[in-house]
């Protein structure tokens, strides 16, 4: 039997940009939220921390994305940092589905990988499925702060997080598509904070070596290899 529910049409050419613009209007808290959330995970992956992320279908390939710029790069060099893509552990996810209900896909990886103080990322445009409630859970036993990138609020993964950035958009497609411009919000926010601490640090260690004129060669010369250095313009 066919569901009776009305199902809201595909928008075409313009109107898909047309659903994405009305969407756009009502983002700002989302990019408020996002940018929050670079800079605390420039405090907390440099120092140890971990980021763990995952979801279903195009949203896995959105959580792979986020840990990627994390591992690798955003746009500026730095250090790489700690975060693991739940939705690509192939064998992992085969050997869990094989031998546990379909809920501990991704829980049972947080159980393993997941540490007090660590962040777990859950994407989902509906924010209902029972694997990401599953994680949630799990991830909160473990002391780490769970954040869910949903669709419209309420929903049960948005009630499960402790913070959630919700985008107020009707369609599945504009949902991940302004899932991608916050995550690279997040990005450019953690590469901005991590920059100035590097900048900050830099000029500290100048000033204490300016402290050495007088003394021998051998540490003035401290100051050279220092400003040679690549943090020094920004090249790490």
């Amino acid at each position: 039997m066919k569901s009776s529910a009305v199902q809201t049409p595909t928008p075409l050419a313009h109107e898909h940009l047309d659903a994405l613009r009305r969407a756009v209007i009502r983002f700002d808290g989302c990019v408020d939220i996002a940018h929050r959330w670079g800079g605390e995970l420039a405090s907390l992956l440099p120092a140890g921390g971990r980021l763990l992320a995952a979801g279903n279908g195009g949203s896995a390939a959105q959580a792979q994305h986020l840990t990627a710029e994390l591992v690798g790069r955003y746009r500026e060099d730095r250090i790489p940092l700690s975060a693991i893509c739940l939705s690509a552990e192939t064998s992992s996810l085969t050997a869990i589905i094989n031998d546990y209900p379909p809920e501990e896909l991704f829980a049972r990886q947080v159980q393993a990988h997941g540490r007090e103080g660590d962040v777990l990322v859950l994407m989902s445009t509906s924010g209902r499925s029972p694997n990401l409630l599953s994680a949630a859970v799990r991830g909160h036993r473990a002391g780490m702060r769970v954040w869910a990138f949903t669709g419209p609020e309420p929903n049960p993964l948005a009630a499960q997080a402790d913070e959630v950035l919700a985008v107020d958009a009707p369609l599945t497609a504009t949902v991940q598509e302004l899932h991608l411009v916050a995550l690279h919000i997040v990005c450019a926010a953690l590469d901005a904070k991590l920059s100035a601490s590097v900048a900050t640090s830099t000029q500290g260690r100048l000033k204490s070596i300016d402290s050495t004129q007088g003394r021998p060669d051998s540490i003035r010369s401290a100051r050279g290899r220092l400003e040679s250095h690549p943090a020094a313009d920004g090249r790490w």
